[in-house]
């Protein structure tokens, strides 16, 4: 029963008085505004920019999503890491999990309370507690991306605390070998071209039974071969894509061709019929967060290859 309708006028106390209720007619006229898809060029053009200091640069729609926050989709904020040579940038964010690709540049990264620490290089892949506070140190112009779920957490007003137990309670690295030599290993799997596609899917020893990084996020190394494409295709989770190698590349998403811009990051919105094309003479390769993870536990992925043909 609507309280428009049927106004209370009289409150027995104030938890009474903070009741609201609606009907099945206005309660589900809710329109929410869509995740748009869009392609973040000029803030890249920023981040490698000579000029541009020691920072970082999000991939802000929260205008367009109509959040009170600041968010690339409503589950996970993008940005772009800029540290210039010499430099440190010490970070934490209110986040249970940050993850880093090394775009360019050189150097390490020291997690402060415990003083344990890595380097790494371009190609690098970092997976950091979002809690921990870490200071980035570059010994050459560095770049990276960066995703957090600090859009979830300020959606539910919830805050992360150093000593809460997380999913990702210890930094995890990747180095850009072991990416390469297990994609390698995709391409010569017997049974490669059954695949969904030529992918290398991250995981860790706290999370390997999900097969996921995150309980919210998935992060997998995508590729694909000269002159072919992957076959349009739909799911209920949004992708983040950062395109790293591949000339005369385009992705189609909802019919629109999207053409690939160096380490440019492309958002697929939930529910879009897509596909990657590699029309070029080397193979593709583009990095790919998803809230995967969500829908997986929810078991509404929806993943599903598209009946209809896209066009180009």
């Amino acid at each position: 029963m609507s309280q428009t309708n049927h106004p209370v006028t009289r409150y027995a106390n104030s938890w009474h008085q903070r009741s609201r209720y609606f009907n099945s007619g206005n309660a589900f006229a809710l329109t929410l505004p869509a995740v748009p898809s869009v392609q973040f060029t000029d803030e890249r053009d920023q981040a490698f920019a000579e000029s541009t200091v020691t920072s970082l640069i999000a991939m802000d729609s929260s205008d367009r999503l109509d959040t009170p926050f600041p968010a690339t989709t409503p589950f996970a904020l993008s940005r772009y890491m800029r540290i210039r040579s010499g430099e440190r940038l010490s970070l934490k964010f209110n986040a249970s999990v940050v993850v880093v690709c090394i775009l360019k540049g050189a150097g390490s990264s020291r997690q402060t309370d415990s003083d344990s620490e890595t380097h790494w290089k371009r190609g690098d892949i970092m997976l950091l507690p979002g809690n921990q506070t870490f200071e980035h140190h570059a010994t050459d112009d560095t770049v990276a991306w960066l995703v957090t779920d600090e859009p979830v957490l300020a959606f539910m007003g919830l805050s992360i605390h150093a000593d809460d137990v997380l999913a990702v309670p210890e930094p995890i690295y990747y180095p850009a070998e072991d990416l390469d030599r297990e994609l390698e290993a995709v391409y010569a799997h017997p049974d490669a071209k059954k695949f969904a596609g030529f992918a290398v899917v991250l995981s860790h020893d706290k999370l390997e039974h999900t097969r996921n990084i995150h309980p919210t996020l998935t992060l997998a190394l995508n590729s694909l071969p000269p002159n072919e494409a992957q076959r349009p295709h739909i799911h209920n989770s949004m992708a983040l894509t950062l395109c790293i190698d591949g000339d005369d590349c385009f992705s189609m998403i909802d019919g629109a061709r999207k053409d690939w811009q160096q380490n440019a990051v492309m958002v697929t919105p939930p529910g879009a019929v897509h596909s990657h094309h590699n029309d070029g003479s080397k193979r593709m390769r583009c990095l790919i967060v998803q809230d995967g993870a969500l829908y997986y536990h929810g078991r509404t992925m929806g993943f599903s290859f598209a009946e209809h043909p896209v066009d180009r």
